[in-house]
Protein backbone atom coordinates (compact mmCIF):
# COMPACT_ATOMS: atom_id res chain seq x y z
CA UNK A 1 0.00 0.00 0.00
CA UNK A 2 1.92 3.10 -1.14
CA UNK A 3 -1.28 5.81 0.32
CA UNK A 4 -3.91 5.04 2.98
CA UNK A 5 -6.56 2.70 1.70
CA UNK A 6 -9.00 3.90 4.45
CA UNK A 7 -8.15 7.48 4.40
CA UNK A 8 -7.45 7.91 1.23
CA UNK A 9 -5.38 11.53 0.39
CA UNK A 10 -4.32 12.02 -3.42
CA UNK A 11 -2.57 14.83 -3.39
CA UNK A 12 0.99 13.65 -3.27
CA UNK A 13 2.65 10.86 -5.30
CA UNK A 14 6.71 11.05 -4.34
CA UNK A 15 8.31 14.17 -5.57
CA UNK A 16 4.67 14.42 -7.90
CA UNK A 17 2.61 17.40 -7.19
CA UNK A 18 -0.59 18.46 -9.10
CA UNK A 19 -0.73 22.25 -10.70
CA UNK A 20 -2.63 25.04 -8.89
CA UNK A 21 -5.69 25.06 -11.43
CA UNK A 22 -5.89 21.12 -11.16
CA UNK A 23 -5.46 21.02 -7.65
CA UNK A 24 -8.12 23.85 -6.86
CA UNK A 25 -10.48 22.32 -9.39
CA UNK A 26 -10.35 18.71 -7.70
CA UNK A 27 -10.70 20.06 -4.16
CA UNK A 28 -13.65 21.97 -5.66
CA UNK A 29 -15.21 18.13 -6.99
CA UNK A 30 -14.71 16.93 -3.39
CA UNK A 31 -15.95 19.47 -1.76
CA UNK A 32 -19.01 19.74 -3.87
CA UNK A 33 -19.47 16.39 -3.14
CA UNK A 34 -19.32 15.89 0.25
CA UNK A 35 -21.50 18.93 0.65
CA UNK A 36 -24.58 17.82 -1.70
CA UNK A 37 -24.43 13.92 -0.16
CA UNK A 38 -24.16 14.81 3.70
CA UNK A 39 -27.04 17.33 2.85
CA UNK A 40 -28.89 14.07 1.62
CA UNK A 41 -27.47 12.18 4.22
CA UNK A 42 -28.41 14.87 6.27
CA UNK A 43 -31.74 14.79 5.48
CA UNK A 44 -32.58 10.84 6.24
CA UNK A 45 -31.16 12.08 9.71
CA UNK A 46 -33.84 14.51 10.52
CA UNK A 47 -36.11 12.46 9.25
CA UNK A 48 -35.71 9.80 11.29
CA UNK A 49 -35.34 12.07 14.44
CA UNK A 50 -38.40 13.45 13.23
CA UNK A 51 -41.06 10.56 13.08
CA UNK A 52 -41.48 7.68 15.59
CA UNK A 53 -42.34 5.19 12.94
CA UNK A 54 -38.79 4.94 11.82
CA UNK A 55 -37.22 5.26 15.67
CA UNK A 56 -38.80 2.15 16.46
CA UNK A 57 -38.06 -0.10 13.82
CA UNK A 58 -34.47 -1.71 14.00
CA UNK A 59 -33.84 -1.90 10.15
CA UNK A 60 -33.95 2.17 10.57
CA UNK A 61 -32.34 2.55 13.32
CA UNK A 62 -29.06 0.28 11.80
CA UNK A 63 -29.82 2.29 8.72
CA UNK A 64 -29.44 5.27 9.89
CA UNK A 65 -26.12 4.49 12.41
CA UNK A 66 -24.85 3.63 8.46
CA UNK A 67 -25.51 7.34 7.27
CA UNK A 68 -24.37 9.40 10.33
CA UNK A 69 -20.95 6.44 10.08
CA UNK A 70 -21.23 7.77 6.47
CA UNK A 71 -21.33 11.62 6.94
CA UNK A 72 -18.38 11.51 9.27
CA UNK A 73 -16.18 9.64 7.21
CA UNK A 74 -16.95 11.41 3.78
CA UNK A 75 -16.38 14.63 6.00
CA UNK A 76 -12.95 13.43 7.58
CA UNK A 77 -12.21 11.76 4.40
CA UNK A 78 -12.68 15.44 2.60
CA UNK A 79 -10.77 17.15 5.13
CA UNK A 80 -7.72 14.96 4.86
CA UNK A 81 -7.98 15.13 0.70
CA UNK A 82 -8.10 19.18 1.52
CA UNK A 83 -5.12 19.18 4.22
CA UNK A 84 -3.24 16.97 1.82
CA UNK A 85 -3.30 19.88 -0.53
CA UNK A 86 -3.19 23.44 1.44
CA UNK A 87 -0.90 22.38 3.95
CA UNK A 88 0.70 19.22 2.77
CA UNK A 89 2.17 17.75 6.17
CA UNK A 90 0.91 18.77 9.51
CA UNK A 91 1.73 17.63 13.50
CA UNK A 92 1.55 13.93 13.94
CA UNK A 93 -1.02 13.70 16.84
CA UNK A 94 -3.56 15.98 15.28
CA UNK A 95 -2.91 13.30 11.97
CA UNK A 96 -3.28 10.05 14.44
CA UNK A 97 -6.66 11.29 16.04
CA UNK A 98 -7.91 12.37 12.43
CA UNK A 99 -7.13 9.11 10.98
CA UNK A 100 -8.00 7.38 14.22
CA UNK A 101 -11.61 8.35 13.51
CA UNK A 102 -11.35 7.97 9.81
CA UNK A 103 -10.15 4.56 9.96
CA UNK A 104 -12.73 3.43 12.61
CA UNK A 105 -15.90 4.92 10.24
CA UNK A 106 -14.61 2.84 7.13
CA UNK A 107 -14.04 -0.25 9.24
CA UNK A 108 -17.47 0.33 10.51
CA UNK A 109 -19.37 0.21 7.08
CA UNK A 110 -19.11 -3.49 6.11
CA UNK A 111 -20.05 -4.46 9.45
CA UNK A 112 -22.96 -2.12 9.59
CA UNK A 113 -24.35 -4.00 6.29
CA UNK A 114 -23.54 -7.66 7.06
CA UNK A 115 -25.83 -6.20 10.42
CA UNK A 116 -28.12 -5.16 8.17
CA UNK A 117 -28.51 -8.22 6.11
CA UNK A 118 -28.98 -10.41 8.94
CA UNK A 119 -31.71 -8.02 10.30
CA UNK A 120 -33.16 -9.18 6.67
CA UNK A 121 -32.97 -12.43 6.92
CA UNK A 122 -34.50 -13.01 10.32
CA UNK A 123 -37.47 -10.50 9.13
CA UNK A 124 -38.02 -12.31 5.73
CA UNK A 125 -37.02 -16.10 6.79
CA UNK A 126 -38.10 -16.40 10.23
CA UNK A 127 -41.09 -13.37 10.66
CA UNK A 128 -42.31 -15.04 13.87
CA UNK A 129 -39.33 -14.52 16.02
CA UNK A 130 -38.41 -10.76 14.48
CA UNK A 131 -39.91 -9.02 17.08
CA UNK A 132 -38.34 -11.31 20.05
CA UNK A 133 -34.73 -10.84 18.00
CA UNK A 134 -34.50 -7.64 16.72
CA UNK A 135 -35.41 -5.54 19.46
CA UNK A 136 -34.61 -1.75 19.76
CA UNK A 137 -31.97 -2.76 22.95
CA UNK A 138 -30.65 -5.68 21.18
CA UNK A 139 -29.68 -2.87 17.89
CA UNK A 140 -28.16 -0.64 19.96
CA UNK A 141 -25.44 -3.09 21.66
CA UNK A 142 -25.16 -4.59 17.92
CA UNK A 143 -23.92 -0.87 17.02
CA UNK A 144 -21.93 -0.60 20.15
CA UNK A 145 -20.24 -4.27 19.22
CA UNK A 146 -19.47 -2.74 16.07
CA UNK A 147 -18.08 0.12 17.09
CA UNK A 148 -15.84 -2.08 19.84
CA UNK A 149 -14.75 -4.43 16.66
CA UNK A 150 -13.41 -1.34 14.84
CA UNK A 151 -11.73 -0.25 17.81
CA UNK A 152 -10.07 -3.92 18.01
CA UNK A 153 -8.41 -3.94 14.98
CA UNK A 154 -6.88 -0.12 15.66
CA UNK A 155 -5.30 -0.63 18.20
CA UNK A 156 -2.98 -2.55 17.63
CA UNK A 157 -1.56 0.13 15.51
CA UNK A 158 -1.55 2.48 17.88
CA UNK A 159 0.49 0.08 20.19
CA UNK A 160 2.67 -0.52 17.40
CA UNK A 161 3.31 3.22 17.04
CA UNK A 162 4.05 3.69 20.57
CA UNK A 163 6.68 1.34 20.74
CA UNK A 164 8.46 1.29 17.69
CA UNK A 165 8.44 5.10 16.90
CA UNK A 166 11.18 7.39 18.49
CA UNK A 167 9.71 10.48 20.73
CA UNK A 168 10.71 13.16 17.99
CA UNK A 169 8.45 11.36 15.52
CA UNK A 170 5.19 12.94 17.69
CA UNK A 171 6.65 16.45 17.39
CA UNK A 172 7.16 16.17 13.69
CA UNK A 173 5.15 16.53 10.54
CA UNK A 174 3.86 14.36 8.07
CA UNK A 175 1.74 13.99 5.33
CA UNK A 176 -1.38 12.43 6.76
CA UNK A 177 -1.95 8.77 5.48
CA UNK A 178 -1.96 6.15 7.21
CA UNK A 179 0.99 4.09 5.39
CA UNK A 180 2.84 7.46 6.41
CA UNK A 181 1.96 7.42 10.01
CA UNK A 182 1.27 3.56 10.65
CA UNK A 183 4.51 2.44 8.84
CA UNK A 184 5.67 -0.16 10.46
CA UNK A 185 6.19 -3.60 9.06
CA UNK A 186 3.92 -5.47 11.54
CA UNK A 187 1.28 -2.71 11.37
CA UNK A 188 1.36 -3.68 7.86
CA UNK A 189 1.01 -7.28 8.01
CA UNK A 190 -1.99 -7.43 10.77
CA UNK A 191 -3.85 -4.75 8.62
CA UNK A 192 -3.52 -7.26 5.47
CA UNK A 193 -4.80 -10.31 7.95
CA UNK A 194 -7.82 -8.17 9.40
CA UNK A 195 -8.66 -6.83 6.33
CA UNK A 196 -8.67 -10.25 4.36
CA UNK A 197 -10.12 -11.69 7.57
CA UNK A 198 -13.27 -9.19 7.78
CA UNK A 199 -13.71 -9.39 3.53
CA UNK A 200 -14.56 -13.08 4.11
CA UNK A 201 -16.41 -12.50 6.95
CA UNK A 202 -18.79 -10.01 5.74
CA UNK A 203 -19.33 -11.47 2.05
CA UNK A 204 -20.12 -15.06 3.49
CA UNK A 205 -22.44 -13.11 5.46
CA UNK A 206 -23.96 -11.14 2.85
CA UNK A 207 -24.24 -14.15 0.19
CA UNK A 208 -26.18 -16.38 2.44
CA UNK A 209 -28.21 -14.12 3.68
CA UNK A 210 -29.31 -12.64 0.22
CA UNK A 211 -29.62 -16.06 -1.14
CA UNK A 212 -31.52 -17.25 1.33
CA UNK A 213 -34.13 -14.36 1.01
CA UNK A 214 -34.11 -14.30 -2.26
CA UNK A 215 -34.96 -17.93 -2.25
CA UNK A 216 -38.00 -17.07 0.09
CA UNK A 217 -38.79 -14.28 -1.93
CA UNK A 218 -39.39 -16.31 -5.00
CA UNK A 219 -41.73 -18.31 -3.32
CA UNK A 220 -43.60 -15.22 -0.31
CA UNK A 221 -43.88 -12.40 -2.44
CA UNK A 222 -44.84 -11.14 -6.04
CA UNK A 223 -42.64 -8.36 -6.32
CA UNK A 224 -39.60 -10.40 -7.25
CA UNK A 225 -38.22 -7.76 -9.39
CA UNK A 226 -37.97 -5.26 -6.61
CA UNK A 227 -36.73 -7.77 -4.14
CA UNK A 228 -33.71 -8.72 -6.46
CA UNK A 229 -32.81 -5.12 -6.97
CA UNK A 230 -32.52 -4.70 -3.72
CA UNK A 231 -29.92 -7.41 -3.32
CA UNK A 232 -27.80 -6.07 -6.05
CA UNK A 233 -27.62 -2.86 -4.47
CA UNK A 234 -26.27 -4.17 -1.50
CA UNK A 235 -23.99 -6.08 -3.08
CA UNK A 236 -22.55 -3.39 -5.48
CA UNK A 237 -22.59 -1.04 -1.92
CA UNK A 238 -20.78 -3.88 0.01
CA UNK A 239 -18.81 -4.15 -3.09
CA UNK A 240 -17.42 -0.43 -3.10
CA UNK A 241 -16.99 -0.47 0.47
CA UNK A 242 -14.57 -3.86 0.33
CA UNK A 243 -12.56 -1.49 -2.53
CA UNK A 244 -10.76 0.22 0.09
CA UNK A 245 -9.18 -2.63 0.90
CA UNK A 246 -8.57 -3.82 -2.41
CA UNK A 247 -7.69 0.22 -3.31
CA UNK A 248 -3.98 -0.36 -3.74
CA UNK A 249 -4.51 -3.14 -6.24
CA UNK A 250 -7.10 -1.43 -8.01
CA UNK A 251 -4.65 1.60 -8.78
CA UNK A 252 -1.88 -0.86 -9.88
CA UNK A 253 -3.95 -2.40 -12.18
CA UNK A 254 -4.61 1.10 -13.80
CA UNK A 255 -1.33 2.31 -13.52
CA UNK A 256 -0.24 -0.80 -15.83
CA UNK A 257 -2.74 0.52 -18.06
CA UNK A 258 -2.09 4.10 -17.86
CA UNK A 259 1.50 4.47 -16.35
CA UNK A 260 1.76 8.42 -17.42
CA UNK A 261 -1.77 9.23 -15.60
CA UNK A 262 -0.46 8.52 -11.87
CA UNK A 263 -2.42 11.68 -10.11
CA UNK A 264 -5.13 11.02 -12.16
CA UNK A 265 -5.54 7.75 -11.41
CA UNK A 266 -5.47 8.39 -7.39
CA UNK A 267 -7.79 11.13 -7.81
CA UNK A 268 -10.24 8.53 -9.47
CA UNK A 269 -9.22 6.04 -6.73
CA UNK A 270 -10.06 8.55 -4.11
CA UNK A 271 -13.54 9.14 -5.52
CA UNK A 272 -14.71 5.62 -6.53
CA UNK A 273 -13.27 4.47 -3.39
CA UNK A 274 -14.03 7.35 -0.70
CA UNK A 275 -17.09 9.11 -1.94
CA UNK A 276 -19.20 7.21 -4.35
CA UNK A 277 -20.16 3.98 -1.56
CA UNK A 278 -21.50 7.46 0.39
CA UNK A 279 -24.13 8.31 -1.77
CA UNK A 280 -25.34 4.24 -2.07
CA UNK A 281 -27.18 4.62 1.32
CA UNK A 282 -29.74 7.03 0.73
CA UNK A 283 -30.56 5.60 -2.87
CA UNK A 284 -31.16 1.94 -1.21
CA UNK A 285 -33.32 3.39 1.16
CA UNK A 286 -33.75 7.07 0.70
CA UNK A 287 -35.26 7.03 -2.53
CA UNK A 288 -36.49 3.12 -2.59
CA UNK A 289 -38.20 3.12 0.37
CA UNK A 290 -41.52 3.81 0.52
CA UNK A 291 -42.13 4.90 3.81
CA UNK A 292 -38.84 7.07 3.80
CA UNK A 293 -39.87 8.30 0.61
CA UNK A 294 -43.08 9.39 1.88
CA UNK A 295 -41.62 11.71 4.34
CA UNK A 296 -38.08 12.71 3.04
CA UNK A 297 -39.80 14.81 -0.36
CA UNK A 298 -40.59 17.34 2.17
CA UNK A 299 -37.64 17.63 4.19
CA UNK A 300 -35.33 17.21 1.00
CA UNK A 301 -36.91 20.65 -0.76
CA UNK A 302 -36.78 22.11 2.82
CA UNK A 303 -40.63 21.81 2.34
CA UNK A 304 -42.98 21.02 5.60
CA UNK A 305 -46.68 21.10 5.27
CA UNK A 306 -48.31 20.23 8.25
CA UNK A 307 -50.98 19.00 6.51
CA UNK A 308 -49.15 16.81 4.66
CA UNK A 309 -48.00 14.82 7.60
CA UNK A 310 -48.59 10.89 6.48
CA UNK A 311 -48.75 10.08 10.80
CA UNK A 312 -51.82 7.63 9.81
CA UNK A 313 -49.40 4.88 8.42
CA UNK A 314 -49.62 1.79 10.34
CA UNK A 315 -47.40 -0.25 12.06
CA UNK A 316 -48.53 -2.88 9.37
CA UNK A 317 -47.11 -1.10 7.08
CA UNK A 318 -43.69 -1.32 8.51
CA UNK A 319 -43.51 -5.43 9.07
CA UNK A 320 -40.47 -5.94 7.54
CA UNK A 321 -41.93 -9.73 7.29
CA UNK A 322 -44.20 -8.50 4.34
CA UNK A 323 -42.33 -6.62 2.18
CA UNK A 324 -38.25 -6.41 1.17
CA UNK A 325 -37.22 -2.83 0.39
Amino acid sequence: MNLSSVNGTSAVVGNQRDFFTIAVTKNVIVTVLCISINYINGTLVHTFRKHRIFSSNPRYILFIHLVLNDMLQLALSTLLHIISYALHTINVPFCIILLIVSILTTLNTPLNLAGMAVECYIAICIPLRHGQICTIRKTYILIGLIWVASTLSILPDVFILLATEPVQFFYSKVLCARDYVFRSNHSLKKRDASHIICLILVWLTLLYTYFRILFVAKEATLDIKKARNTILLHGFQLLLCMLTYMRPMFEQGLLYLLPKQLLAIRFASYVIVQILPRFVSPVVYGLRDQTFRRYIRRYLLCKVNISSHPENITMSNMRPAIKLQ
